[in-house]
C-alpha cells in the first residue's frame, strides 16, 4: 500500500509535494520520491527512508517546476532492499514519462514477457510498477502514431492499459511538455481523489490517494476518480476526464477503512472515522452475544486505528473505556514493516502498557484487525505482565484467512494466523482468554452505512473472493514460491477461490 500525489500549479511544487507526502507517510515508510517538470526537463530524487529523512535542502533545490508527482512506498512485489525500485519511475520514450502508482498487478510477469518479446521494451527491475509504466508508454506510442499527443490519444492509451493490466492500481504520471495524467483501475480497488485550489493566478489541481492530503494543503475535495476513469490536466491547468474502461464497477478495498487510511479522510463518499465508529457498534453486538459483559471491567484500544471502534463499543455496552497502551509515535506502523523479526521487535518499542490501568482487571482489548498475530500475541503478553487478571481480545475486522494480492503485504497463507485455525485456536495462539471477530457482513455494512450507494467491496483477504477474476489457487501457490515460501501441501483443496461476480460479468 503506497501513497501517491500529483500537482499542477502556477508556482513551484517541490515544497507542496514534500508536505503532501508527509500527510501520506502512514501509507508507506520504505522509500519516498518526487519528480517535477520544468519545461521539457524532468527532475527527480528518491531514496529509502521516511520523507523527512530522504529530502534535504539541496534535494529540494534540485526539484524546480510547477508540475510534479510524488510517492511514499510500501513494498509488495519486487524488493524492499533495492533503491532502484523506489518511485517515481521514468522512461524517456515516447515523450518522456515519470510515473508513480499504488497497488499491485496480478499479471505483471506475463506482461513483462509481452513487453520484451512483442513491444521490445526493457524492464530493469522486478517491480510490477515499472511494468505498468512501460505498458502505458507503449500504448501512448501506439495511440499517438508517432506524432503529437492530444487528449483522445491519451485516453485511448489508458483504455488499452485497462485491457492489458489486471489487478489493482491508482496512477499519477507526468508526460513531458503535456501535463499530468491520473487513472484508477476498472474495479476502483485502490483509492484516488481530485482537489482544486482557486488562486489569483488561476486554478491549481491536486490528485492524491487520500482527501486528507488535499485538505491539509488547502485544496478543496472535488470528487473521487471513478473506477476505470482517467483525468488529464495540461500544463496550463485545463482539466479533462473520460471513462476508459468497459463495464467499470466500484469495489474499494475495505482494508482502507479498517486500517490503512487516516481517520480524517473521505474515500468514495465514506468517512473513514465514521465507518470505524460503526464497526465498533457492530462489534459490540457480537461481543454481547459471545462474552459475559459482567466479566469485562474495562475496554482498551490498540492505538491509533482501533480507537474509534473501541470507544463506540464501550459506549454501546456501557463499559468503562481506558487508554491503557501508550504509543511511541516515532516507531513505524508494524503491519507494513518488511520482515517478521523487525515487526516483532518493534511492537514492544511501539507500545507500553500502564500497570495502573491493568492490575487486577478483566480487560477487553480492541484492535482493528489481526493479520499475522505477532502484534496481538505481544500485546496480550504485555497486558498480563502489567497485571491484568483476564485478557479478552476483539477484532473490528473478520479473520484474515486469505492472501491479499492487490497491494497489501499479506501474500502467503502460512503468514496468516487465521488460516486453517478456528477462533478458539487463534485465541490460544495469541494467549487470550477469549477472542471475538467482526462478521464480514457487519464490516461491509458499517462502511455502507456511510454511503448506501456502495454495493460491493474487495474483501478478498477475508472471504477469498478475488474480484478481478484472474486469481486462482495455482496463482497463489506461484506467489508463495516466488517469495521463497514453502507451500503447505494441505492447502490444495482447502483454499476456496471465487472468481467474483463482477469478473464473471466482464468475461
Amino acid at each position: 500500500m503506497c501513497g501517491i500525489v500529483g500537482v499542477v500549479s502556477n508556482a513551484p511544487v517541490n515544497q507542496l509535494l514534500y508536505d503532501s507526502l508527509l500527510l501520506l507517510q502512514h501509507r508507506g515508510q520504505d522509500a519516498a520520491g518526487i519528480a517535477t517538470s520544468q519545461g521539457n526537463m524532468f527532475n527527480m530524487y528518491k531514496a529509502h527512508g521516511l520523507v523527512r529523512d530522504v529530502f534535504r535542502t539541496r534535494n529540494m533545490r534540485s526539484l524546480p517546476g510547477s508540475v510534479g508527482i510524488g510517492q511514499v512506498r510500501y513494498p509488495t512485489a519486487g524488493s524492499s532492499s533495492s533503491a532502484e525500485e523506489a518511485q517515481p519511475f521514468y522512461v524517456n520514450a515516447p515523450f518522456g514519462i515519470t510515473f508513480a502508482t499504488n497497488g499491485n498487478l496480478t499479471n505483471w510477469e506475463s506482461l513483462r514477457e509481452e513487453l520484451f518479446r512483442i513491444d521490445r521494451r526493457h524492464i530493469n527491475t522486478n517491480s510490477d510498477s515499472e511494468v505498468l509504466l512501460n505498458v502505458l508508454a507503449h500504448e501512448l506510442q501506439q495511440s499517438s502514431n508517432g506524432v503529437s499527443l492530444d487528449e483522445d490519444a491519451i485516453f485511448r492509451a489508458v483504455s488499452a492499459v485497462h485491457r492489458r493490466a489486471k489487478g489493482a492500481y491508482a496512477v499519477v504520471a507526468q508526460i513531458s511538455g503535456y501535463g499530468l495524467l491520473a487513472f484508477r483501475d476498472p474495479f476502483g480497488i485502490r483509492p484516488l481523489c481530485i482537489g482544486k485550489l482557486e488562486t489569483d493566478t488561476g486554478t491549481e489541481w491536486m490528485v492524491a490517494s487520500e482527501s486528507v492530503t488535499l485538505e491539509g494543503m488547502g485544496f478543496q475535495l472535488v470528487r473521487d476518480v471513478e473506477p476505470g476513469e482517467a483525468i488529464f490536466i495540461d500544463i496550463n491547468g485545463r482539466f479533462s476526464a473520460r471513462q476508459c474502461a468497459i463495464n467499470p464497477q466500484l469495489n474499494p478495498c475495505i482494508f482502507e477503512y479498517v486500517y490503512f487510511a487516516r481517520p480524517d479522510s473521505l474515500m468514495d463518499g465514506v468517512s473513514v472515522y465514521g465507518s470505524r465508529l460503526r464497526m465498533g457498534e457492530y462489534l459490540a453486538d457480537k461481543v454481547a452475544t459471545n462474552l459475559r459483559l459482567g466479566d469485562i471491567d474495562v475496554v482498551m484500544p490498540i492505538p491509533d486505528s482501533a480507537r474509534p471502534a473501541a470507544m463506540q463499543l464501550a459506549a454501546r455496552l456501557n463499559l468503562d473505556y481506558r487508554e491503557g497502551f501508550i504509543k511511541n509515535r516515532y516507531v513505524g506502523r508494524t503491519f507494513i514493516m518488511p520482515g517478521q523479526a523487525v515487526r516483532k521487535k518493534s511492537v514492544r518499542q511501539k507500545l507500553n502498557a500502564m500497570g495502573v490501568e491493568f492490575k487486577g482487571k478483566n480487560v477487553l482489548i480492541v484492535d482493528d484487525s489481526i493479520v499475522r498475530g505477532t502484534t496481538s500475541g505481544e500485546i496480550v503478553d504485555m497486558a498480563r505482565a502489567a497485571g491484568a487478571n483476564k485478557v479478552f481480545f476483539a477484532s473490528a475486522a473478520p479473520p484474515v484467512r486469505f492472501p491479499n494480492v492487490y497491494g497489501i503485504d499479506m501474500p502467503t497463507r502460512r503468514e496468516l494466523i487465521a488460516y486453517g485455525r478456528t477462533d478458539e485456536e487463534i485465541a490460544k495462539v495469541i494467549g487470550a482468554d477469549a477472542l471475538v471477530y467482526q462478521d464480514i457482513g457487519a464490516m461491509q455494512q458499517a462502511v455502507r452505512d456511510m454511503n448506501p450507494r456502495l454495493e460491493r467491496f474487495d474483501v478478498s483477504c477475508f472471504d477469498g473472493n478475488y474480484v478481478t477474476g484472474d486469481v486462482t489457487t495455482e496463482y497463489l501457490d506461484h506467489v508463495e514460491r516466488s517469495r521463497g515460501a514453502r507451500t503447505d501441501k494441505d492447502a490444495e483443496g482447502g483454499l476456496r477461490i471465487n472468481m467474483g461476480h463482477a469478473a464473471t460479468e466482464e468475461a
